[in-house]
This record gives C-alpha cells, sequence and structure tokens, in this order.
C-alpha cells in the first residue's frame, strides 16, 4: 500500500521579514474569507448567521471573536475569519439572498506595525491615513503602487493590508521599502 501525500499549503510570505525599528512588516497567521454581496433586506439575517453586526456607513468594519467584517462598497463585505471558519456555510444558514465567495486562497494579509506605520503605508498609497481621519477600524479598498488592497487600521499602530496572492511580495517590497525610509 502506498503512502497517502497531502500538500500543505504556504502563504506566499512564508520566511519573509521587514521593516524597520519604526515600522514593523509581518505576513499575517492564515486565515479564511469570503467576498460578500448582499442587498440590504438580507443584513440582519447575515449578521445573525456570522455572529458579527455586518456594517452599513462607508469605511467601517466591525468584529466579534477573531472574526472582522469590512465594508467595501454599498452592498459589497470582505468577512476575515482568524480562526479558519467555513464563512460561506455560516452565511448559507441564514437563508436570505447574498453572494459568499470563497476567497481564502486568493487573498493573504501583511500586518504593518509601529509608531511611523501610516509613512511606512504613505510610501505608495496617498490615502489620508492620520487617526483623525483613519480611525480604528476604520477600512477602504485602495491602491498600492499598482496593486489594489484592502487597508484596515487594528491598532491605532497597526495596519492589516489584504493583498492577492499574486501581488503579495511586490506589496510587501514596496511596504519594506517605505518602512526604511521612515526610519532615516
Amino acid at each position: 500500500m502506498s503512502d497517502l501525500m497531502q500538500a500543505t499549503r504556504r502563504s506566499v510570505l512564508d520566511g519573509y521579514h521587514g521593516g524597520s525599528a519604526v515600522a514593523r512588516l509581518t505576513p499575517a497567521a492564515p486565515a479564511s474569507r469570503i467576498s460578500l454581496r448582499a442587498p440590504a433586506a438580507s443584513l440582519d439575517a447575515l449578521s445573525g448567521a456570522l455572529g458579527v453586526t455586518i456594517p452599513v456607513k462607508p469605511k467601517t468594519s466591525a468584529a466579534a471573536n477573531g472574526r472582522h467584517v469590512l465594508w467595501i462598497g454599498p452592498d459589497e463585505w470582505l468577512v476575515i475569519d482568524e480562526n479558519g471558519a467555513d464563512l460561506v456555510a455560516e452565511a448559507a444558514k441564514s437563508g436570505v439572498l447574498h453572494s459568499a465567495a470563497d476567497v481564502s486562497h486568493r487573498n493573504t494579509a501583511i500586518i504593518v506595525s509601529g509608531r511611523k506605520v501610516e509613512e511606512a503605508i504613505n510610501g505608495s498609497c496617498s490615502q489620508d491615513l492620520s487617526l483623525a481621519v483613519f480611525p480604528v477600524g476604520a477600512c477602504s479598498r485602495t491602491l498600492l503602487g499598482k496593486a489594489e488592497v484592502v487597508l484596515y487600521r487594528t491598532a491605532e499602530d497597526t495596519f492589516r493590508v489584504e493583498v492577492w496572492r499574486s501581488f503579495a511580495t511586490f506589496a510587501f517590497g514596496l511596504l519594506d521599502e517605505a518602512a526604511k525610509d521612515a526610519a532615516l
């Protein structure tokens, strides 16, 4: 009888580290994600099924028990679960009209933290990331260089940068250079 082998998915950023003393870069731990689309009439039931209230204001998020729901557009959210839950199945339990596409293997994330975190991200993103304009919990889909990303401020000095795997090393490189520049 032959031994069964199972492939283990590695993050495209495994082994990466970077930044500087003022802005550190760390690949985020694996997470499950869905791109959620739904009409307003479905949000209460979906919130109940997912265990977190779905935000309806632009640039806002909601979080509970390692699950984050980020407002991306008028009827679109990125749902991230740090515990690896089957989000498609959980959303299906709502019994209401929605679309939930698993994007867990499409995306990866980079955690950028430190006292000059805004400068590190602003090295290739022109969005105003000051605390007054982009407070803790704020999120937005934007560009980092030429790569589309979702920025999510998780603490005063920490951002989660969600990026497609195919652009992850590019985004990491941009952030690494800007973090080193911020230390000068």
